[in-house]
């Protein structure tokens, strides 16, 4: 193979921190977990909420990838409370809403 067959494989070319295709999710579990379970998650931010939940975020690179975070916890009994993919334009911290647009009164 020369030097030139490479170049062919367009999968190689792609740069591996290009991660504005990579879908982002909020899973959210039952129950508080401690920070010591972000590695776990394998960089993934965790966030404890109020209501007893903790919400897993972050990119995830596949469905793949998705179904092995779901089986995770499944696999040590951590209730799925809701699993969302974001919309690619969310903003980085997605539990702060952006103000409602103002409306005319009338319409």
């Amino acid at each position: 193979m020369t030097s030139h067959d490479h170049s062919i494989d367009s999968t190689s070319a792609r740069p591996a921190a290009d991660h504005t295709d990579v879908p982002h999710y909020e899973i959210r579990v039952k129950g508080h977990l401690g920070p010591r379970w972000a590695a776990w998650f394998d960089g993934l931010s965790l966030t404890t909420e109020e209501d007893g939940t903790t919400v897993i975020s972050g990119p995830v690179v596949d469905q793949a990838a998705l179904h092995g975070l779901l089986h995770k916890l499944r696999d040590v009994g951590i209730p799925l409370v809701s699993l969302i993919q974001l919309p690619t334009d969310a903003p980085a911290d997605p539990t702060v809403a952006p103000p409602a647009p103002e409306t005319p009164e009338g319409n």
